[in-house]
């Protein structure tokens, strides 16, 4: 069994690699491993959150899951169609032992994928998705010896029913409702007017036929705004299709006709977002970092004087953090890692360019909807337009070229590879970064080149994706 978990979960195409019966083993298996430290009274069944997106495979998939659960003695609350955040925010606030999440966030309708959250809220650490698949092989292993289905490490009497007895569902869609209210409860009233937070703003809404579509309309409205809404009519084939923060033409078409202050648009399952200003123009994860650092340091509420990036930040964030004082700490590509650095630096704020932002006051996980009711809050309590916001930094010029079919192995010990980069480099000097990665959630390698020309840029990246697509 080659690795399942990516940088976020699991993700394949639905009925091939992510199949129903590889569902119900990861659910049956993360079940043991998420829920067998903890003591409880006899009797007592574990339970667990589970919510998705409207990917039409996500049916079948949390039919999986929930049976792998519910087999394994773990009683299942079904949360059905609701943000990645909200997932994570109600694991914590129902007291929940994990939290699963069938989304495979911008990918394709075709694709889905499967991830946790431990208890409290938080992606689980690389460690324990290790155990989790030594888990899983151990089932499959114990299968091929004749071992009864499902039966892996969990703890069963002799008849093969859980001890506490199989596991009950039931569904709490209603609980959506709790997790709008929180997100709410974090921004402040304004004074005048009606005290709304964002009184007086013209907002144009792309929920990317995603998990966005039944919430993030509704949660800005309840914040003040006057809420346009495009890319909200799911039918779980249409996600991220033409409309999302991978396809912002949409958005600031829209943005443009509606002379609207500003867009916000979010990815299938709303952990993310981006935005355009009242011109159209993207603002996107480093430009809303940077506004939302600078307003906490201003606030006296940015831990250390220090926010979280990753090291696809772009040189104009770096040089803006630097010019208002702020310190960077800098992550491998995923928000799992953002998350363990802020922890472990017990810092506030942390994000990445691709709109993963992270307000560890109020979130676990990156959170699209809660990011752009903070950005937009700014706007509305600073009195300026968005792009005079977005100005505090200069984003430059960053061709990133995806470059699939390859080894993604043989990113790190290939010498051509390495000269390649190392020359490339050096031609830069200060004045650009070059950075080659496997990624993490496609089978792909991925070429970035940062320079303050953009022609040098697209040069050296193609040059060096050249070198990749010849690594076999």
């Amino acid at each position: 069994m080659g690795q399942l978990f990516g940088t976020d979960g699991v993700r394949g195409v639905a009925g091939h690699e992510l199949t129903a019966g590889l569902a119900m083993n990861i659910a049956a298996a993360a079940a043991s491993v998420l829920t067998g430290a903890r003591s409880r009274r006899p009797g007592q069944r574990p339970f667990a959150v589970v919510g998705r997106d409207p990917r039409v495979s996500g049916e079948f998939l949390e039919a999986a899951v929930v049976a792998g659960l519910a087999a394994g003695g773990i009683d299942v609350v079904r949360l059905g169609v609701i943000p990645t955040p909200g997932v994570a925010y109600l694991t914590a606030a129902v007291g929940a032992d994990f939290g699963v999440v069938l989304s495979a966030s911008h990918n394709p309708a075709a694709d889905n994928g499967i991830k946790f959250f431990a208890r409290g809220g938080l992606k689980l650490p690389d460690a324990v998705e290790d155990q989790i698949e030594d888990e899983i092989a151990a089932m499959l292993s114990g299968r091929a010896a004749g071992s009864p289905p499902g039966r892996g490490g969990l703890s069963r009497g002799p008849s093969g029913v859980p001890p506490a007895g199989f596991g009950r569902i039931r569904d709490a869609e209603d609980q959506g409702e709790q997790y709008l209210a929180h997100l709410l409860s974090t921004v402040q009233r304004q004074p005048g007017c009606d005290g709304s937070p964002l009184s007086g703003l013209r907002v144009v809404v792309d929920c990317a036929h995603g998990a966005a579509s039944r919430y993030a309309p509704d949660l800005l409205r309840r914040a003040g705004a006057d809420v346009i809404t495009i890319g909200a009519d799911p039918d779980g084939l249409n996600i991220n299709a033409g409309y999302g923060s991978t396809c912002l033409g949409t958005l600031s078409a829209a943005v443009r006709e509606a002379q609207a202050d500003a867009g916000i648009a979010y990815d299938g399952d709303a952990d993310r977002c981006l935005a355009v200003d009242a011109a159209g123009q993207i603002v996107d994860g480093d430009q809303i970092l940077a506004v939302l650092a600078i307003a906490l340091r201003a606030e006296g509420r940015l831990a250390g004087d220090t926010v979280v990036a990753t090291v696809m930040a772009n040189l104009g964030f770096r040089r803006a953090m630097r010019a208002a004082g702020i310190d960077i700490v800098e992550t491998p590509v995923g928000d799992r890692y953002l998350i363990a650095a802020m922890l472990d630096g017990k810092f506030v704020l942390g994000g990445e360019q691709s709109g993963h932002i992270i307000m560890l006051d109020h979130a676990t996980t990156g959170d699209g909807m809660l990011t752009s009711l903070h950005l937009l809050a700014q706007t509305a309590r600073q009195g300026r337009p968005l792009a005079a916001l977005a100005s505090v930094m200069t984003r430059y010029p960053q061709v990133l070229i995806n470059v699939p079919g390859v080894d993604k192995t043989l990113v790190a010990s290939s010498p051509a590879l390495s000269d390649a980069v190392t020359t490339a480099a050096a031609e830069l000097g200060e004045a650009g970064r070059v950075l080659v990665r496997p990624s993490g959630t496609e089978p792909a390698v991925r070429v970035m080149v940062e320079a303050e020309d953009a022609g040098q840029a697209d040069r050296l990246a193609r040059r060096l994706a050249d070198v990749v697509s010849g690594l076999g």
